[in-house]
C-alpha cells in the first residue's frame, strides 16, 4: 500500500515517499519487469485476444521471439520503431521486443491520415514501421504510398499482407538465426535511464512534440498509479483506451503487466459486444473518459447483461458528474471509481484521487499529486499561489518527461532549472493538496478524451480551398464532452458551405479533431495584441454569427 502524505501547507501539494521508502526504491527496464511478472506468475493468462491467449511465461518467450527479430533487423540501441496498429496483442508483442533491446516505441494514433503520420515518422527519424493491411476502412500502407519518409528501411504488417510489407510471421521467423542469449546480453546492457518511448503531443503552435520518457520513470509511475487506484493480479482489464496513447498504453497494458493482470484488448469499441465481454469474460477494470460509463448506463437492454464482475473504474480526461460517479457505483456496481489527471509529459499521470474520496471530489478534482511528486499553482511570475488561487499548475518528479525530442528550445519553455514541468493548464489546489483543473492556458480542449489543439485544426483548415482564415474553439458537448467549431473567413471567390467544410475535413484529420459546426464570419474578431480574441467568438452562436 503506498500512503500519499499531504502536507497541510496549501501552497504546494506534495506526496513524497519517505526517505527510507525512496531508497529502498530499485529502478527498473522494462524487459527486467516483465521477465519479473514471467516468474511470478507465469501459468497465469497475461492477454487474451480473440482466440489467442498468452500466459506469462508464453509472454515472457514472445518478448524475446521478437526481440531476436529485432535484432536481426539491425536495430540499434536508441532507434526509433513506429507502430500504427489498433489495440491488437501483436502490438504489446511487437513494443516489448523492441523495447527489449533498447529499441523506442513511436505510437501513431489509427486515426490519423497519412500526412499526420508520416510528419511523425519522419520526425522521429523511424526505421521501422509496424501497421494492419486496413483498419475500420482505413488502408494504412497505402496512405503512406505518396509521402517522403527516407529514414524508413521497413513495414512490417503486424496482421493481414499488404504490397512492400513483410509480414509478421515473416518478420518473427527472421529471427531464428539470432540467439536468445544475445537478447540477454542488449536487455542487460539497458539502464533505467535509457529511453523506453517518444509520444508525439500536439502544441500551440500546431507541430507535434516528441515527448521523451525512460524506462525507470514510466515503471515507477505506473507502479505507483496501480498501486493507488487498486488494480490487482486477480484483475480482468478491458482494454478500450487505444495503446497509442498513454491511457491505453502505459494505465492499460504496461501497468496490467506490471501488476500480473489479465489483459483483454478491444479492437473496436461496439457497446453490445463490450456488455456481453463483461458478462462472459468477468471483466473488472474499466478505464475510460467518461463517455464510456455514460454509454453502459444509457444502453436499453443493460439489465439483461451480467456485471457484476465490475470493481474499479479510473476516469478522468472530461468533466465527470457527480450524479455519473453514484451511478457507476450504485448502478453499475463499481467498488472503485477514482479520476485522475496526466499529461503525456508525465508519463500520463500528474494526480489521482483516493478510492474512498466522496462521489463530489472525485467529480470536481482531479486527485492530488502522486507518491514521490509535486504540484503546485503559480502566477504569471512563476511563485506560487495561495490553495483556492487560479495558477498554472506546474509539476516535479520522477514522472516528468527527460525531453522533446529534438527540440532543445521547447524543453527549455516548458522545464524550470529546478526541475518544474509548466503543464500550460489552470486549476486551484484545494487545502487538502487537490487539484481542479479550471482552465487551458495552451487553448486545449478534449474530445471524447482525445486531446485537440486548435492551431493544429486551424492550420489544417487554411489550406482547404475557398478557406482564408481560420479559428477553432471547443464547445460544450453532453456525449463527447467537448468537440470543435470552427470559424471561418471565406476567400472572396468562394462560398464553400458547412457540409463541405465538414466533408473536407473529415479527408484531411483524424475524425476527432473535424468541426462539429462551422461558423462563417466577414472577419475573426482580433484583440489589442492583433491575436484571435476566442473569448468573442465564444460568445457567438452559430445562429447569430452567419
Amino acid at each position: 500500500m503506498i500512503l500519499i502524505n499531504i502536507p497541510s501547507q496549501p501552497i504546494l501539494a506534495a506526496s513524497p515517499i519517505d526517505n527510507m521508502s525512496e531508497a529502498r526504491y530499485t529502478a527498473r527496464t522494462l524487459p527486467q519487469v516483465i521477465a519479473e511478472s514471467a516468474a511470478a506468475h507465469g501459468a497465469k493468462v497475461a492477454i487474451t485476444d480473440g482466440d489467442v491467449t498468452l500466459t506469462y511465461a508464453e509472454l515472457e518467450t514472445a518478448r524475446i521471439q521478437s526481440a531476436r527479430a529485432f535484432l536481426a533487423a539491425d536495430l540499434g540501441k536508441g532507434e526509433r520503431i513506429a507502430i500504427w496498429a489498433p489495440n491488437i496483442y501483436q502490438w504489446i508483442v511487437a513494443a516489448i521486443g523492441a523495447q527489449s533491446i533498447g529499441g523506442v516505441l513511436v505510437p501513431l494514433n489509427t486515426r490519423y491520415k497519412g500526412a499526420e503520420a508520416a510528419y511523425i515518422l519522419r520526425a522521429s527519424g523511424a526505421k521501422m514501421l509496424f501497421t494492419v493491411d486496413e483498419f475500420l476502412g482505413a488502408r494504412y500502407p497505402d496512405m503512406l504510398a505518396d509521402q517522403s519518409l527516407p529514414a524508413l528501411q521497413r513495414t512490417v504488417t503486424l496482421s493481414g499482407a499488404a504490397a512492400n510489407c513483410q509480414t509478421w510471421e515473416a518478420f518473427l521467423a527472421s529471427g531464428e538465426a539470432v540467439s536468445a542469449d544475445e537478447v540477454t546480453r542488449r536487455a542487460a546492457a539497458l539502464t533505467p535511464d535509457d529511453t523506453l518511448d517518444i509520444l508525439f503531443t500536439s502544441g500551440t503552435t500546431g507541430n507535434p512534440k516528441g515527448v521523451v520518457t525512460c524506462h525507470g520513470q514510466n515503471i515507477r509511475t505506473f507502479e505507483t498509479w496501480s498501486a493507488t487506484v487498486g488494480l490487482q493480479s486477480s484483475d480482468n482489464y478491458l482494454i478500450i483506451n487505444p495503446f497509442f496513447h498513454s491511457f491505453g498504453y502505459k494505465a492499460g497494458w504496461l501497468a496490467a503487466i506490471i501488476s500480473g493482470a489479465h489483459i483483454l484488448p478491444v479492437l473496436n469499441f461496439d457497446l453490445d459486444t463490450v456488455l456481453a465481454q463483461i458478462a462472459r469474460d468477468k471483466i473488472s477494470m474499466i478505464p475510460g473518459p467518461p463517455t464510456i460509463y455514460q454509454s453502459l448506463l444509457a444502453h436499453p437492454r443493460r439489465g439483461e447483461y451480467d456485471l457484476s464482475s465490475l470493481r474499479l473504474a479510473v476516469t478522468g480526461a472530461a468533466p465527470v458528474p457527480v450524479e455519473l460517479v453514484r451511478q457507476m457505483r450504485e448502478v453499475l456496481g463499481f467498488e472503485v471509481v477514482v479520476t485522475a489527471y496526466g499529461l503525456t509529459e508525465t508519463c500520463g499521470v500528474v494526480s489521482i484521487c483516493r478510492a474512498d474520496d466522496s462521489a463530489e471530489r472525485i467529480s470536481h478534482t482531479s486527485g492530488c499529486a502522486m507518491a514521490g511528486t509535486e504540484i503546485q499553482c503559480v502566477d504569471k511570475a512563476g511563485k506560487a499561489v495561495a490553495a483556492g488561487v487560479d495558477g498554472e499548475i506546474w509539476v516535479r518528479g520522477f514522472n516528468v518527461m527527460q525531453q522533446y525530442f529534438n527540440n532543445p528550445e521547447a524543453t527549455e519553455q516548458a522545464l524550470t532549472i529546478d526541475g518544474w514541468l509548466k503543464t500550460g493548464d489552470v486549476g486551484v489546489l484545494d487545502e487538502d493538496g487537490y487539484v481542479r483543473i479550471t482552465g487551458r492556458i495552451k487553448e486545449m480542449f478534449i474530445v471524447g478524451g482525445f486531446n485537440c489543439y486548435p492551431a493544429e485544426i486551424e492550420n489544417i483548415l487554411c489550406d482547404m480551398p475557398g478557406i482564408a482564415r481560420a479559428a477553432v474553439i471547443g464547445v460544450p458537448d453532453e456525449r463527447m464532452g467537448e468537440v470543435a467549431r470552427a470559424f471561418l473567413v471565406r476567400t472572396a471567390d468562394a462560398q464553400p458551405d458547412e457540409a463541405a467544410v465538414i466533408a473536407w475535413a473529415r479527408d484531411h484529420m483524424a475524425n476527432y479533431k473535424v468541426p462539429r459546426s462551422v461558423v462563417f464570419l466577414e472577419a475573426l474578431p482580433i484583440n489589442a495584441g492583433g491575436k484571435v480574441d476566442k473569448a468573442e467568438l465564444a460568445k457567438l452562436s452559430p445562429v447569430t454569427a452567419r
